[in-house]
């Protein structure tokens, strides 16, 4: 599993600190905006699906996300190491975005880098004016940069992580082109190390959430302005954690005051997201949500969340396309997919690698196009059948009773009705129920009892 960069401080090896900023003063009223789009880099477990470009995902309520271009990325730098890491999106005051990224790949966080990726973007369907924006002359590490309108300079701060005086730290450069940059400046240094906070501003007050390297935990702080050093004695919440957790995310819902905490979990599991829920940002009040309220994009890591509209979330979909596969999550264990592992159909918690084992084609029914397939996406040819009343992954034989084995009819769910049931094609009073996390089929119906029901109930998504 990779090192996160807090294992890597206090193991002396290296000292970080980034900022995730809120966006500007957008020239449409927020009442336009109707959806979301994600930015990463993704990574998995056993480094399977590790790769640092720019991927892009789109959701319409900000917690179940749809990947874009098959989750493969969708611009790639050029110059400096050649790959990026925490990307930002922010949407500038003319209503078009700039992408900022670290200028660091792979695991090596000690050699001091200076510059950060730069982009240009219209509508993020395409991406212009490449280029590397060199920050400081300190010879530290430029980690997480992100940036902010602050109307009462007329200027877009960048703010990033690095290490000048032996802590870390939040700096800022202030710039009206993402091209021309001024000097860097201290933009907040709370007396400890600190990593990868995230602003939101509501109501003319100015949030600003961080990791704290003195417990691993994620905080809160406020502030009246934006102005350098302002946030630095303004913490107002109790520390926020699950497990290894950095570069937290404060998104606001487009059309009522609800607010979601997202945190990235490099610890006991790398390439995890997670989530809490506030009704009131000015308070001290995150509810964590469970797996069956959201879904990340797959293997994302530091994301990034902009608001954009209705028109641009479809323009998002028709240029880079939704994913040709789905991932399905089971409802009692909302943390766990069905995948194949040695050819037998379980539920597994998610992350885990080969990731592919997770993604199915669901293809018109081979017995009745009426139904669905579970066709294999990592096994050419192979697909989730019932044998004994167990499902297991084998190649199509080509015969009538295998495709009537493969074959199932989505049904509303038997636990939860927005939810889905499958119902087997040739044996009809069956469903695909997990059994000590392992599928198989069995009699279910509306008057089975609870558990069973819940074991029989699956949502399919991305």
């Amino acid at each position: 599993m990779p090192l996160s960069r807090r294992a890597l401080l206090t193991s002396g090896l290296a000292t970080a600190a980034g900022l995730v900023t809120a966006g500007p003063a957008l020239t449409a009223s927020a009442a336009t905006y109707a959806g979301f789009v994600m930015g990463y880099f993704t990574e998995s477990p056993s480094k399977v699906a590790d790769n640092y470009g720019l991927h892009l995902a789109v959701s319409s309520d900000g917690l179940e996300w749809t990947p874009l271009n098959q989750n493969n990325p969708v611009v790639t730098p050029t110059a400096g190491t050649g790959g990026l890491r925490d990307p930002y999106l922010l949407r500038k005051q003319d209503g078009t975005f700039v992408v900022l990224a670290t200028d660091l790949t792979g695991t090596d966080f000690t050699q001091p880098n200076q510059y950060v990726h730069c982009w240009d973007s219209a509508d993020l369907r395409s991406f212009t004016g490449y280029r590397r924006l060199r920050l400081h002359t300190m010879n530290t590490h430029t980690w997480a940069p992100e940036a902010f309108w602050d109307a009462s300079r007329g200027q877009y701060g960048i703010i990033y992580s690095a290490n000048a005086n032996g802590r870390d730290a939040f700096y800022v450069n202030y710039t009206t082109d993402f091209v021309t940059v001024g000097a860097s400046q201290l933009f907040f240094d709370p007396g400890f190390n600190v990593l990868d906070a995230t602003t939101h501003v509501h109501n003319g007050v100015n949030y600003l959430y961080y990791k704290s390297f003195v417990d691993g935990k994620l905080y809160g702080a406020r502030s009246s302005t934006l102005n350098p050093r302002s946030f630095d004695s303004g913490t107002y919440t109790a520390g926020v954690v699950n497990g290894g957790i950095e570069a937290p995310i404060v998104v606001k819902a487009n059309d009522r005051n609800e607010w979601w905490l997202w945190g990235d979990s490099y610890s006991p599991n790398n390439g995890e997201l997670y989530v809490w829920r506030s009704g009131n940002i000015g308070l001290d009040a995150w509810t964590p949500l469970t797996k069956a309220q959201y879904t990340q994009p797959l293997n994302a890591k530091h994301p990034t969340i902009a608001a954009i509209t209705a028109t641009e979330q479809s323009n998002l979909l028709s240029r880079w396309g939704a994913p040709t596969w789905n991932r399905i999550k089971s409802y009692n264990y909302p943390d766990q997919l069905i995948r194949h592992a040695s050819y037998v159909g379980r539920i597994d918690p998610y992350p885990f690698d080969p990731y592919q084992d997770s993604q199915w084609r669901l293809v018109p029914g081979l017995a009745d196009s009426s139904g669905i397939s579970f066709q294999s996406v990592n096994i050419a040819n192979h697909y989730l059948r019932h044998s004994d009343y167990s499902l297991v992954l084998a190649a199509n034989d080509g015969t009538s009773l295998f495709a009537g084995d493969a074959t199932f009819h989505r049904t509303a769910g038997l636990a939860d009705s927005t939810w889905t049931s499958f119902r087997s094609h040739n044996v009809s009073t069956h469903y695909i129920r997990h059994s000590g996390f392992v599928l198989r089929i069995d009699a279910l119906s509306s008057a089975s009892a609870a558990t069973d029901r819940q074991d029989a109930t699956f949502r399919i998504g991305y």
